[in-house]
């Protein structure tokens, strides 16, 4: 039988870190407690991770990275309306993180997952979700403005919540949240050759990929141009 390599070791005491976060919260990731689960003596973690924060860092990236597994493989399999889609993604989000405290908490400290690639994926899952709105001219405000509003807003909807006692919690907050935001940045479902110029400009954003005639070069001279009267639209005060 082949000894145990160092990855191996380092994810048998992620996983088991994990399992006490879930389990437990995050009083139950001692090192001592984790050393038990995972079958190594206590100072494998400090050598492997630095210190506690090191390991919780490397379990915050593991469970993001399998929920964002999760939601990118949905996210690939959806055709139906952007906005429905875009919908069902926020009560997932909402529910997966309330059904998780501890390791939304974690996942939210400032600076905690700065340069992580599950981070990363799963803003560009949201950003996917966005550029599906936009194309089917929906958006007046660009795409980056859109995204960042949703982010926002659901973190804050999920903070609002963990505060209220559980059996007092507001069924109905994160979906009024939700339809506040998209107040703001959707154009009328219904309605959508008259959306308006904001709507045509981030429309022809998200398609300029498949303008196969042009160079890269132009592309991206369009889409810089773009940009510049996107946002020169969104940020003029209302007549």
């Amino acid at each position: 039988m082949s000894e145990p390599t160092t990855t191996d070791t380092r994810s048998g005491i992620v996983a088991a870190a994990a399992h006490l976060l879930r389990t437990g919260g995050a009083k139950a990731v001692t090192t001592r407690a984790v050393a038990q689960e995972a079958g190594v003596p206590p100072p494998t973690i400090f050598r492997l991770f630095g210190d506690k924060d090191g390991l919780l860092e490397a379990v915050a990236e593991h469970v993001l990275a399998g929920y964002v597994a999760t939601k990118a493989a949905r996210a690939a399999e959806e055709n139906g309306d952007p906005v429905e889609d875009l919908r069902a993604a926020w009560r997932a989000h909402i529910a997966f993180n309330l059904a998780n405290p501890d390791v939304f908490l974690l996942l939210v400290a400032p600076g905690r997952l700065r340069n992580s690639s599950a981070t990363s994926d799963g803003a560009e899952v949201l950003r996917a979700r966005v550029a599906r709105v936009a194309a089917a001219r929906l958006l007046k405000v660009s795409e980056a403005r859109a995204v960042d509003m949703i982010h926002a807003a659901g973190t804050g909807a999920v903070f609002a919540l963990l505060g209220q006692p559980e059996d007092r919690r507001d069924p109905d907050l994160a979906t009024a949240l939700l339809d506040a935001v998209l107040g703001e940045i959707l154009t009328s479902t219904s309605v959508r050759p008259d959306s308006g110029p904001i709507a045509l400009a981030v429309a022809l954003q998200a398609a300029l990929p498949e303008f196969p005639a042009l160079s890269e070069a132009e592309r991206t001279l369009l889409a810089e141009w773009l940009s510049r009267a996107v946002a020169e639209l969104q940020d003029r005060p209302p007549r």
